[in-house]
């Protein structure tokens, strides 16, 4: 397996990663033997959070006999110290080790967001503390706000970003991977396959590998699905015409429907929680049934009664999308999962 240089935590990881939410959906067992045959096709990096339902638990069931090959790359949503140590102490448990990698703040999209973990009693104190204790050995950070990625890459306090990068959302080619590159910030993209909705692993995966500094980590599920991944790794990295042309076929097709998760069209005056019904057939391809029908959407699809159609999503939306018309689409697909016909 080829190997990449982790930006400034001087790691150097396999030249794909792995995503750690999926790996809930199968039964346990299953999931157990995918992470370990990820980890003995030299996959070396994985990504997961303590908000990923029973992620944690399964690769810390998986990794015992690997540890010291696999870096671990875990995240706390929570901004303030006290609960994001509560959170640290539960993900070590869970991962079944005495330290973590690299330790994220997750979903960082907002500027109040971002200066919470900074402030007196903030996340940045517990993550401080924790590299002191050897708990953790790096601080990265998530987002998916380009303003918050800047910030972060250019504070001096982050080893890593974690970022969506794919061939739609492609934001990152611009500046983002430079500007790491210049902080020696390792850069890792999210998404890959856009939440699952780029069907072609061979192009997908290719496109990012162009970057021989991003580090992409895709959601595993079945092995069969990082059998492929690895082959494509092992392959040739040059995208043909035809490549050239499906992209662009696929780019045409998903870029007036893509929710890029940049939030900015967030708050809404009414309370519908419009980014959520926004991704809602990626969280049902991502999350296990029963996540998806009770735990993440019911509250999204609640407030969507609120909407009294002001429009101001769609006016914020800086990719102008029918963002009404999209939510709507959803609601009418979860209806049908909720009734077991999907």
């Amino acid at each position: 397996m080829k190997t990449i240089r982790l930006g400034k935590t001087n790691l150097s990881v396999s030249r794909i990663g792995i995503g750690g939410i999926p790996i809930q959906r199968p039964p346990e067992e299953t999931a157990i033997k995918v992470l370990q045959r990820c980890f003995d096709l030299g996959i070396s990096y994985i990504d997961t959070s303590i908000a990923y339902g029973t992620s944690e638990e399964r690769i810390g069931k998986a990794i015992p006999d690997y540890r010291d090959d696999i870096v671990i790359a875990t995240k706390t949503g929570w901004r303030d110290k006290e609960m994001a140590n509560e959170c640290l102490e539960k993900s070590l448990t869970n991962l079944q080790t005495d330290y973590i990698d690299i330790w994220q703040f997750h979903n960082v999209s907002t500027p109040t967001a971002f200066k919470q973990i900074f402030k007196t009693g903030g996340a940045m104190e517990a993550a401080q503390q924790a590299l002191e204790e050897g708990k953790i050995n790096h601080i990265g950070i998530s987002t998916h706000s380009l303003e918050i990625a800047r910030t972060a890459i250019t504070s001096g306090e982050f080893s890593i970003v974690l970022f969506p990068f794919n061939f739609i959302r492609n934001e990152p080619a611009d500046e983002l991977i430079s500007l790491a590159q210049k902080h020696d910030v390792g850069f890792v993209a999210m998404k890959p396959f856009a939440g699952g909705s780029i069907k072609n692993a061979n192009i997908a995966i290719k496109y990012l590998l162009q970057y021989d500094s991003v580090l992409p980590v895709a959601g595993i599920e079945k092995i069969s699905e990082i059998e492929e991944i690895v082959e494509i790794v092992k392959g040739s990295w040059t995208l043909t015409p035809r490549d050239q042309e499906v992209m662009k076929t696929t780019h045409s097709q998903l870029d007036k429907t893509l929710c890029r998760q940049c939030g900015e069209c967030q708050p809404c005056p009414q309370g519908v929680h419009v980014q959520m019904l926004m991704i809602t057939k990626g969280m049902w391809r991502l999350w296990p049934r029963e996540e998806f029908l009770n735990r993440w959407m019911p509250p999204s699809v609640k407030s969507w009664s609120k909407c009294d159609h002001c429009e101001e999503c769609e006016d914020k939306c800086p990719y102008h999308l029918p963002v009404r018309q999209i939510i709507s689409e959803n609601i009418e697909f979860y209806k049908k999962v909720a009734q077991g016909m999907i």
